[in-house]
C-alpha cells in the first residue's frame, strides 16, 4: 500500500514537472528561448507599423521579360531591387544599364551563383567581388545588399558577406513564380502573405509574373500599400533580428 502511494505521488510530480516544462517552453519559444539565437540569419523582412513593401527580382538566368517588367514598374512609378549575376551581367550588359538607368536598385547577386555554404570563405569573398567590379563597371555605382544564392546560408557566409560591408537579404514573401503553377496561384501566394515591411521575391524568367506584376501593385495601392527599394526599407543602424530574419530598430 505504501510502495503504491509513493508510485502515485511519483507519478503526479512528474506530470507536474512535465506540464511546467511545456509551459515554459511555450510562453519562451515566441521570444525565442529555446532556439539558436546566435545562429546567424540574413533580413527576411523590416518591423515597421508603415505600409510599405519592397519588391526585387533574382535576375541570374535568361533576359526574358525583363523589358516588360520594367514597362509595368514605370508605368506604376514603382522602383524596384534587381540582385544580378555577374554571369548574367557578362551576357546582358546592356540590360543591367537600363534597369540601373530606370532608377531601379542593383544587389549583388554572386558572380557565378554557387551554393556559398558549400565554398571557403576566400572563395566567397572572391566571388562577391568580382560581380562587385562587374556592377560598377557598368553602373559607375556599387551596391551595399547581398542577396546568397539559392537563398542558401550559414553562419560562415552571413558572416562573411557582413564583413565585406554588405546587408545580407532574404525574403519572406516568396512568389515562388519560377514553378509557373498558374498565375492566380502565384498571385493568391502572395497576397496572402504581404504585410508591413516585407520583401517579395520574384524572377525575370517566370512567365506570369509580368501578368501578376499590374494586379498585385494596383491591389496593394488600393490597401494603402507604398513600394519602396530595399535599401530605403531596410534600417541600416541601431537594429536586431529577431529569429524569424525580421529586423527591429532598436
Amino acid at each position: 500500500m505504501k510502495v503504491r502511494l509513493i508510485k502515485k505521488i511519483f507519478m503526479i510530480t512528474l506530470l507536474l514537472l512535465v506540464a511546467t516544462l511545456i509551459s515554459v517552453f511555450t510562453n519562451y519559444r515566441y521570444k525565442g528561448t529555446f532556439i539558436n539565437t546566435n545562429r546567424k540569419i540574413p533580413i527576411y523582412c523590416v518591423d515597421t507599423k508603415e505600409k510599405k513593401v519592397a519588391i526585387t527580382f533574382d535576375v541570374s538566368l535568361g533576359d526574358e521579360y525583363i523589358g516588360e517588367i520594367l514597362n509595368v514598374l514605370d508605368k506604376y512609378n514603382i522602383k524596384a531591387t534587381f540582385f544580378v549575376v555577374g554571369d548574367w551581367i557578362d551576357r546582358n550588359p546592356d540590360k543591367l544599364k537600363q534597369i540601373y538607368e530606370r532608377g531601379h536598385e542593383i544587389g549583388n547577386h554572386s558572380d557565378r551563383h554557387p551554393n556559398m555554404t558549400k565554398i571557403s570563405e576566400e572563395k566567397i569573398i572572391e566571388d562577391i567581388n568580382i560581380n562587385e567590379a562587374k556592377i560598377r563597371n557598368i553602373t559607375a555605382s556599387g551596391t551595399k545588399l547581398f542577396r546568397c544564392p539559392e537563398g542558401a546560408y550559414n553562419d560562415i557566409v552571413i558572416n562573411t558577406v557582413e564583413k565585406s560591408g554588405y546587408y545580407c537579404i532574404q525574403w519572406d514573401v516568396d512568389s515562388i513564380d519560377w514553378k509557373e503553377q498558374g498565375a492566380d496561384i502565384e498571385y493568391n501566394r502572395v497576397m496572402k502573405n504581404i504585410k508591413p515591411g516585407s520583401i517579395m521575391l520574384f524572377h525575370n524568367t517566370a512567365k506570369y509574373t509580368p501578368e501578376n506584376l499590374p494586379k498585385i501593385i494596383k491591389k496593394l495601392s488600393a490597401e494603402g500599400y507604398k513600394f519602396v527599394k530595399v535599401g530605403d526599407l531596410i534600417y541600416k543602424s541601431n537594429y536586431r533580428l529577431d529569429n524569424e530574419g525580421k529586423q527591429i530598430s532598436d
